[in-house]
């Protein structure tokens, strides 16, 4: 069987989980913690606060509550994104607009943002799909015009650029994700990255459940006490320390990602040149970091086929996100700017393969032969 995901594992995990038992600091911010904030804030570049979070929800959560979203306000989001981008806000009462997506990236259309704003907007929350960059000088300019936030979901995006600005940097605040199936994993986890210094004094409090804790273990201050509203946002050192074993190898990582992906595309190129599926797409200007690789099926039946194919194959292949405006909750708490055009025919489409660390070019080739079989079949 080849499977759709395997979480990565480089090997110095368990030691490195061990030593942060031995320091008897299994809590947050310890040696760990330490260590991958640093990595973190230098990989984007040196001017960002980087916060370790126990998830990309929980980092989401954290801007909700620095952007002190209230009930009523609107927030502009894609419908292709995965719940937690619509959560976040929606538990602070916010209602959701959701707009269509590009049909070439899967990411949020910039030139349906404008038309979706209101007086009752209060940020754009665009989502970097696959690790590729959303249009984000043109999000940026309409956010600055219009005196928006921007909150960059880039769960998918540790270690991708857009013209060279490492994603969740670009916008007011990012969200990383660092779940088992992401590039980097400490099993559940996130960071949020801070892109202006006034966040970060009340960041450091929300995520100390409403304390000035962090304060007073710099020795800022002689004793610390509930200031704000917060919650439990900080991760154990244990998770951390999994994470940086893996953050130590990230370009190793991010090669052999890379490496597979390319191995995808070229293998499949003659079944996209002859109009049979659909390759992602990566603009000029975005650096992608091979978080998943994809091809679009014709449409909802051709992908079904092909997914019992695989799997009789011993192949794993799964769809992604079902669009949120379309689920249950989604008609609830949010409206469609606009036309669904794109959003509900490409998440029909779309066929995730499997990606991972280590990832071997047997099955890499495994996995083409039979796409190319299922072809020649139909």
């Amino acid at each position: 069987m080849i499977t759709f995901n395997k979480p990565p594992y480089v090997g110095r995990e368990l030691d490195y989980i061990k030593k942060a038992i031995a320091n008897q600091k299994i809590s947050g911010d310890g040696e760990f913690t330490a260590k991958c904030t640093a990595w973190l804030e230098k990989d984007c570049g040196g001017q960002s606060q980087v916060l370790l979070t126990t998830s990309c929800t929980h980092a989401l959560e954290m801007a909700a509550l620095l952007l002190d979203i209230q009930p009523g306000d609107e927030i502009i989001m894609p419908a292709y994104t995965f719940v937690s981008t619509a959560d976040a806000f929606v538990l602070r009462g916010a209602k959701i607009v959701f707009v269509d997506i590009r049909p070439d990236t899967n990411n949020i259309d910039e030139t349906r943002i404008e038309e979706a704003i209101t007086k009752k907007t209060r940020a754009i929350v665009p989502v970097h799909y696959a690790g590729v960059s959303c249009e984000m000088d043109t999000i940026m300019a309409i956010a600055r015009r219009h005196h928006l936030a921007v909150v960059e979901d880039a769960a998918q995006g540790v270690h991708a650029y857009y013209k060279g600005r490492t994603l969740g940097t670009i916008g007011d605040i990012g969200c990383y994700s660092f779940h088992e199936t992401k590039n980097y994993s400490m099993g559940e986890g996130g960071a949020v990255i801070l892109n202006h210094p006034e966040y970060r004094e009340e960041a450091e409090i929300i995520r100390e459940k409403g304390t000035n804790r962090s304060r007073f273990f710099r020795g800022e201050i002689d004793k610390y006490t509930w200031v704000d509203k917060g919650s439990s946002y900080l991760p154990s050192d244990m998770n951390a320390a999994y994470l940086w074993a893996q953050l130590e190898k990230a370009d190793d990582i991010n090669d052999n990602r890379l490496a597979s992906w390319k191995r995808y595309y070229d293998g499949l190129k003659d079944l996209q040149d002859a109009g049979r599926i659909g390759l992602p797409v990566v603009p000029e200007g975005c650096v992608h970091n091979a978080h998943m690789f994809y091809i679009k099926a014709k449409d909802l039946e051709e992908r079904t086929a092909l997914i019992n194919q695989m799997k009789g194959a011993g192949i794993q292949s799964i769809f992604h996100y079902i669009p949120l405006h379309t689920a249950p909750e989604g008609k609830k708490v949010g409206v469609f700017s606009g036309e669904d055009r794109y959003t509900t025919r490409e998440s029909e489409r779309i066929l995730r393969l499997p990606m991972y660390y280590q990832l071997s070019p047997k099955d890499v080739d495994r996995t083409i032969a039979e796409i190319h079989q299922f072809y020649k079949e139909h």
